[in-house]
């Protein structure tokens, strides 16, 4: 697909503190991800389009969606009855898939959305356990990468490979290897690359030293309540040589906690403010953005489809679940401010739990000019405000549930403070914002 760039902006790159994205020309980029891995694949182009026009709307700024699909994606046809592949050889893609692949592109791209496009899923590159699904050899791998990354050099793309998988031995390396290279022959390396890993795990951990990953990606996964991202984070932001990172896959809304568990429970699920606080956690450790899911969402289901992971709502009822309003909110709080000049700062607390559900973490400008506390239970904590140097700070509680903001006190700026946010509890997490003057 030959389209112009629609995105006035243009594409993206990596900022030069190495911490951040941006547009090329200099604009700061907050990166906001849905998890739509089954986009492509179920659903029309009316309904992709009714998709994306709500995600839009709600301030995602990065829709992650899979080219050969996790669910039957190389053996289920689409809506219109095509598959992605000839014979299920990916030197032999269908034109007319990947014309409906085309179009949802082209929806994005006129509402203002990247696609983050993983070229497969990992079942398709990975022989796991006893379903040999895998279609991909070094050989093909290049061939495909180089052909979809051709295709969509000239539009908003970002490329993550992996898709739900880790690399585990030499030969696995050398094929998403070939892949990524494969795809900057494609497309010039217009566009930047990363890897979405099994969870939970982190990309680092086996490719931070690749030349073609441009940043890294981690999955927190959803194994358990209070599980904290941010010390994926933490791990990421002190190698070298420095790579923004971000959690491209956390709790979902919806989705059964600890599901992959024996004896797991379905009536236990993940819900707001989960999503709330792992995005929040993972923001403060020095995340250059976050990703949402929910359950329903990321495999597009409706009554006519087997549900995986007892989803149980439609799709298309689940698009305004609460935690994809209160993504938009985080989006918007860390706009308002040089977001891009954050970097962790828990030495800054002094007092105040330090794990558990209700860990405390911080976040300052490089200049101490402002930061924002999370206490993720309302609980209370003392900070040491001397990183600032301004004479005077006003301070603010930003209300992440419905995206408000209560100015309550301008004040000298020495030594320690002890704030009490306005209420506590599991649910009431709160934001304390602190401005130089």
């Amino acid at each position: 697909m030959k389209s112009k760039f629609n995105n006035k902006l243009g594409k993206l790159r990596v900022a030069a503190n190495h911490r951040y994205l941006e547009y090329d020309d200099g604009t700061p980029f907050f990166y906001l991800g849905d998890t739509a891995w089954e986009l492509f694949h179920r659903l029309d182009r009316e309904e992709a389009h009714y998709y994306l026009s709500n995600r839009a709307a709600k301030g995602f700024t990065v829709i992650q969606a899979v080219a050969l699909a996790e669910l039957g994606g190389t053996d289920v046809p689409n809506p219109y009855g095509d598959l992605p592949l000839v014979d299920r050889d990916p030197t032999k893609p269908n034109e007319a898939y990947f014309r409906h692949v085309d179009q949802i592109v082209q929806y994005a791209e006129e509402l203002g959305l990247f696609i983050g496009m993983l070229p497969t899923w990992g079942s398709s590159w990975k022989a796991v356990g006893s379903n040999d699904t895998a279609i991909f050899t070094v050989e093909n791998a290049r061939v495909y990468g180089r052909f979809i990354g051709n295709r969509y050099r000239d539009n908003a793309i970002i490329w993550i490979l992996g898709g739900d998988q880790n690399i585990e031995n030499e030969e696995e390396y050398a094929l998403i290897e070939a892949m990524a290279l494969g795809i900057k022959e494609g497309d010039g390396g217009a566009n930047l690359v990363t890897f979405h890993p099994r969870g939970p795990g982190r990309s680092a951990e086996f490719l931070h030293q690749a030349a073609w990953l441009d940043f890294n990606m981690c999955q927190s996964s959803h194994g358990a309540h209070d599980h904290d991202a941010g010390l994926f984070i933490e791990h990421d932001y002190a190698l070298e040589p420095q790579k923004p990172t971000l959690d491209g896959e956390p709790h979902y809304e919806t989705m059964p906690v600890g599901f992959y568990y024996k004896d797991v429970s379905r009536y236990d699920r993940f819900d707001d403010y989960d999503a709330r606080q792992v995005a929040y956690w993972a923001l403060m450790a020095g995340a250059c953005g976050h990703t949402y899911g929910h359950n329903c969402v990321w495999q597009m289901w409706a009554p006519e489809h087997e549900p995986a992971l007892w989803a149980n709502i439609p799709w298309y009822e689940s698009l305004d679940a609460p935690g994809s309003f209160q993504m938009g909110f985080a989006r918007r709080l860390f706009e308002s401010y040089s977001f891009q000049e954050l970097i962790p700062a828990q030495d800054m607390i002094v007092d105040g739990p330090t794990s558990g559900g209700a860990k405390i973490r911080a976040a300052r400008s490089r200049n101490g000019t402002f930061a924002f506390v999370y206490s993720p239970r309302g609980e209370p904590f003392t900070i040491d405000k001397r990183v600032f140097k301004a004479k005077r700070v006003k301070e603010s509680w930003f209300d992440p549930r419905y995206g408000c903001t209560y100015d309550f006190h301008t004040t000298v700026n020495v030594a320690f403070q002890t704030y009490k946010p306005p209420t506590s509890g599991r649910g009431n997490d709160w934001i304390l914002i602190l401005e130089g003057e």
